[in-house]
This record gives C-alpha cells, sequence and structure tokens, in this order.
C-alpha cells in the first residue's frame, strides 16, 4: 500500500492498483464513477496534474468525498469534486484507480476531516516509542504526524482502533511499509535528529467500524487468531501423537519462534506479543494480519519439517485448509 504526498494531505491508499495513468482527456468521468462504482463496490480515484491533485472515495452506493488541492489551496468535500469538475475542462490529470475494500474505505475517506487531539508533542519531553503505545493502549483511529528535524523528514503512522495500519515516511515516496523495521526507523530518527508529534482522531460514520482488525480481505483479527489458534492446535496433537518425539511441544515452538523473530518481531518469546498457551492463542502486538498469519504459518511449516512430519501435519491440516482457503488466499498465505 502507498499514500500520496503526505504534506498536501491528498491521501490515497494503493493497496489495490486496478488501473494506472490514464488521460483524463479521453475518459468520461461520471462513467468511470458509475463503472467502478458496481465493478470494485468501493474504492478511490486519484487525478493529478501538474498543478492540482485530487482523491475521490466511493462505495457502491455513492461518492463519500474527495479531497482536491491545487496553488489555491486545499478543499474537502463536495467543494473538492466541485474544484475537481472545473480543473478537468481546463486541464489533463494523470488518473489511477485503486479497490480499497469496505471495511477499509471509510477510514481513508475521512483523514481530511480528522480532529487534532495532541499537538507540538516534542521530542523533548516525548517519545515517539512510548506515543505509539500510548495510542495504541487508547484505541486510536487516527494518525500520527511525525515531523523530523525542523520538517526536513517526516511520516505518517496509521491506527484503526489502536492496530497500526502502516507507516509512511517522506523519504519513502509515499509508501506504506507495515513492519517492525519501519516503526523502528522513524523512531531511531527521531531520537538523533528530534522531532515533534501531532495525533489526530478519525471519527468513522455511525454505524461503521474501524477497520484496524480487518486485513486486505476483510479478515478480522479475531478470525486471523482462531484460525491459527486451530492450526497451531493440529501441529501440537500431531507433534505429541509422534512416538518419536519426545520434546515438549510448547518448548519446540519457542525456540523456533526465537529463530524467526529477527523476521517477524512479535514472535519473540521475550516480547510477549504473541502466546499459545494451553491451547488458547493471545496477541498484543501491532502486526498487520497478514504479517501475523505469515509468521505464524511460516514458522509451523518449518517446526513441523525440521521435525520429519510435514506430511503428516499437512494431511492433518487438509481440512482446515479448505475451510479457510478464501481468506488464506486473500492474506497471501500458501499452505
Amino acid at each position: 500500500m502507498g499514500v500520496q504526498n503526505k504534506d498536501k494531505m491528498v491521501i490515497v491508499p494503493k493497496e489495490k492498483a486496478v488501473i494506472e495513468n490514464l488521460n483524463s482527456y479521453y475518459l468520461d468521468i461520471k462513467k468511470l464513477f458509475e463503472h467502478y462504482q458496481g465493478d470494485l463496490g468501493s474504492g478511490a480515484i486519484h487525478f493529478k496534474s501538474p498543478s492540482s491533485e485530487c482523491a475521490v472515495f466511493f462505495d457502491e452506493d455513492e461518492i463519500l468525498t474527495g479531497t482536491f488541492k491545487d496553488k489555491r489551496g486545499e478543499v474537502v468535500g463536495k467543494q473538492a469534486i466541485d474544484r475537481l469538475s472545473e480543473a478537468l475542462v481546463r486541464e489533463n490529470f494523470g488518473v489511477s484507480i485503486y479497490e480499497i475494500d469496505p471495511e477499509k474505505v471509510y477510514f481513508w475517506a475521512n483523514i481530511p476531516n480528522a480532529e487534532r487531539i495532541y499537538k507540538d508533542l516534542s521530542t523533548e519531553f516525548t517519545d515517539l516509542e512510548g506515543l505509539i503505545k500510548k495510542m495504541s493502549s487508547e484505541k486510536l483511529t487516527g494518525y500520527i504526524d511525525v515531523s523530523i528535524n525542523n520538517g526536513k523528514e517526516g511520516g505518517l503512522i496509521f491506527f484503526s482502533n489502536g492496530v497500526i495500519n502502516g507507516i509512511s515516511y517522506s523519504w519513502g515516496e509515499g509508501e506504506v511499509n507495515r513492519s517492525k523495521e519501519a516503526q523502528q526507523l522513524l523512531i531511531e530518527k527521531t531520537k538523533k535528529s528530534g522531532g515533534t508529534f501531532d495525533v489526530s482522531r478519525i471519527s468513522l460514520p455511525n454505524g461503521v467500524m474501524a477497520s484496524e482488525s480487518k486485513g486486505v480481505g476483510g479478515e478480522r483479527l479475531s478470525d486471523v487468531l482462531s484460525a491459527l489458534e486451530e492450526l497451531l492446535g493440529i501441529l501440537e496433537r500431531t507433534v505429541k501423537d509422534n512416538k518419536g518425539i519426545n520434546a515438549d511441544f510448547n518448548t519446540l515452538l519457542k525456540r523456533k519462534f526465537v529463530d524467526k523473530a529477527e523476521e517477524f518481531g512479535f514472535l519473540d518469546p521475550f516480547a510477549a506479543e504473541f502466546k499459545y498457551v494451553d491451547q488458547k492463542v493471545q496477541f498484543t502486538g501491532n502486526a498487520s494480519n497478514e504479517e501475523l498469519a505469515k509468521g505464524v504459518t511460516e514458522s509451523l511449516k518449518e517446526l513441523a519439517e525440521e521435525l520429519g512430519i510435514l506430511p503428516q501435519f499437512r494431511d492433518e491440516s487438509n481440512n482446515w485448509s479448505e475451510t479457510h482457503a478464501r481468506e488464506l488466499e486473500r492474506l497471501g498465505i500458501s499452505f
């Protein structure tokens, strides 16, 4: 996923590009929206010219909102759509269409309307790592705007209900990175060069739940954890049923998690973000559903292979794989 232009606040998640760099000169914009409302259901259309930029978000029923920016300033909502219509008459825009899952489109569409709740928090008094933990514990839906070295660099940390949705850097061309390394890089830069932080909260429309607990395909975190708990239970039974393996399963699992902790920091047993105790999973970290599922499933497959029981584990997991086939595909997991 990517984000377009932090400073201008024309933010476009680029998770699923459908078509990029069309020329608006050849397009009927009204029909373009109608087509993709029917075809995608929900998403964003990004317009970019040398002097203007606009993002318009939609679901299957309506145009939700837009943000338009040019030399005259920035406008949001219906006024942005009107300004875009005027600009399309006199300018050619590059047009790109992005699919956004229904559970996430309201989050991104409402970023321009976010309410500032903390302003100009300084590294002199505030540690970014501590601020991230505080916002996680407070279940923030919104973002931390990080300004480093008097604005020479910066980044955005997006949260949905306390879970980090992604991190965007000024030096990374807006691309969002969900890894622990991305988070740590921002933290280290603020420690080295100093910085200030603004925190903004997004209020979603009534009846719309924050999409933080949902992954690319809309999987709730609780559903992902439940599926992983099932899979862990299958491997545990397979290990216990094998008479040639005398070691305790939890000990074997922790060793494997230690091996994988460099790649998937949330698996580090000493951090205790991910636990499997008494056939139950507990998770308190900020990893995305995709990263969480990938880290755990890779660990289990590797452990089964090292123990020489991978074929048995796959056989025992057949029903599990079939039951969760669609979710695994959306999460990018091959099992």
